[in-house]
């Protein structure tokens, strides 16, 4: 695991080559990190919305890991599509590897739409195994090994369900207003996340995304890694809901304790889900009174496991901004920074 070590160790960033920041520590080492860890931003971003979580990450672990703060789907560009994003950023992710032949693992820590694109991309880099004789069955991403892939406040079950957008208030027919009119503002991410898209007569691209699809293995590439976190507003997140963000049926959503950790004091739960078998999955679609989209797609990505983290700030001054300060995008705005501590003791190395 992450965290304890020396946190006034030199951080320097730079712009890389291929677009980006590569954020590393100055300080002497017997040897380069082999850890590439690329963080990804959510819609209308840019690089230094992970700066605080970036340079926490290399004063903590400066042996260990590298980042690369993500910018070929920068501001408007997140409006183009997850597909267009997630291309996107495989190629960057592919040009940053190139430069560094010291890398051999790789992780990816993103926030909002930015861990739709994360996934994308990761099922463009998957990489089959080389042999399974030996009873390793895990394939890589582009060559490295998998780590950690964490999510931060993403919709992974998209945004078109009943409070999947709070901001609509749980209202069906605002609800319906916004799945018409979406995307005149957010153009194709737009159509995605709403799952309205029809892209050659194709399902609708989240609900592709929770299996392998021709050449873009999207459930292989989340089993590749180690790890699989998701890390979910439980309350005042306005833009994306509880139920998505976790990966969640209504049924399942936990009854949330007031947090008792001094270190974690917006950590309010934490638990482990195991990978569930078909049958399993067919008596909860008998039994639950769902979308049918969105059960396909909590059904498909409940083929791996998920380690899930509930985070509230209902008892915060700037609560309103939750979906920006679980990563503590704002410097004047970092009652999330307990979030990002508990995201690096908890990565494994």
């Amino acid at each position: 695991m992450g965290g304890g070590a020396d946190r006034s160790a030199p951080v320097r960033a730079e712009e890389s080559v291929s677009g980006g920041v590569d954020v590393w520590s100055d300080a002497v080492s017997s040897h380069a990190p082999d850890h590439l860890l690329v963080m990804v931003h959510g819609i209308l971003g840019s690089t230094a919305d992970w700066q605080y979580g970036a340079n926490e990450f290399v004063k903590q672990l400066p042996d260990h890991v590298i980042v690369h703060c993500s910018e070929k789907n920068a501001s408007m560009l997140t409006l183009d599509g997850v597909d267009v994003m997630g291309e996107r950023l495989a190629n960057e992710v592919l040009d940053v590897i190139s430069r560094r032949p010291e890398i051999t693992k790789i992780s990816f820590l993103a926030h909002s739409v930015g861990g739709l694109a994360a996934r994308y991309a990761i099922a463009r880099l998957y990489r089959h195994p080389d042999s399974v004789s030996d009873g390793n069955t895990k394939g890589t991403i582009c060559g490295l090994e998998g780590i950690n892939f964490i999510t931060v406040a993403t919709p992974h079950l998209g945004s078109r369900g009943n409070k999947q957008v709070p901001l609509l208030f749980g209202s069906v027919a605002m609800e319906k207003v916004a799945c018409h009119i979406v995307h005149w503002i957010f153009r194709r991410t737009g159509r995605h996340l709403f799952l309205t898209d029809d892209d050659e007569g194709l399902p609708p691209l989240l609900q592709r995304m929770v299996e392998d699809h021709d050449d873009l293995y999207f459930i292989s590439a989340l089993r590749a890694f180690r790890r699989r976190v998701v890390y979910a507003n439980a309350d005042c997140d306005h833009i994306v809901g509880w139920r998505t963000s976790s990966i969640r049926r209504n049924n399942e959503l936990p009854e949330l304790p007031v947090s008792s950790s001094d270190k974690y004091p917006h950590i309010v739960h934490e638990e482990h889900s195991e990978e569930t078998d078909d049958d399993k999955w067919q008596d909860c679609m008998a039994e639950c009174d769902m979308d049918v989209l969105e059960e396909k797609m909590v059904t498909g990505l409940g083929k791996v496991s998920w380690e899930k983290v509930d985070v509230s700030f209902h008892s915060s001054m700037t609560s309103f901004a939750a979906h920006s300060i679980i990563q503590v995008k704002y410097a004047f705005m970092n009652e999330g920074a307990d979030v990002i501590q508990h995201i690096i003791d908890h990565f494994q190395l």
